[in-house]
């Protein structure tokens, strides 16, 4: 189960009229053309595995899940996908960089 995520910051008003705006902005995601992803490999703290990871992802987490598991399918291997980042297992710079392409996205291969 998931918690409501409060502000970290506000912890107690003295103000008798304070009411907590409890904002859940529901982010709107913009057209693939309008967003740039950066594609790399990391290794680091993770046993020496490679992931590819596809950072820069604006939008809400519906639609990066929904990226998430179209890319994966594609490649046909795993991964996960949270805080605008989508992990894929291995190294498929190449291959998601062709998919996202295809499907509009502006990306970039980063590093060597």
């Amino acid at each position: 189960m998931s918690k409501k995520q409060r502000n970290p910051y506000i912890v107690y008003s003295t103000d008798p009229d304070f009411v907590y705006d409890d904002e859940n902005e529901i982010v709107e995601t913009p057209e693939p053309s309008k967003q740039k992803l950066i594609i790399r490999l990391d290794r680091k703290q993770r046993r020496g595995k490679q992931v590819t990871l596809i950072e820069g992802f604006i939008g809400n987490d519906e639609d990066l899940k929904e990226l998430s598991k179209i890319l994966k399918t594609k490649c046909g291997v795993g991964g996960s996908a949270k805080d605008g980042e989508i992990i894929i297992q291995g190294d498929f710079r190449k291959k998601t960089e062709q998919i996202l392409t295809a499907m509009g996205y502006r990306c970039k291969i980063s590093g060597a």
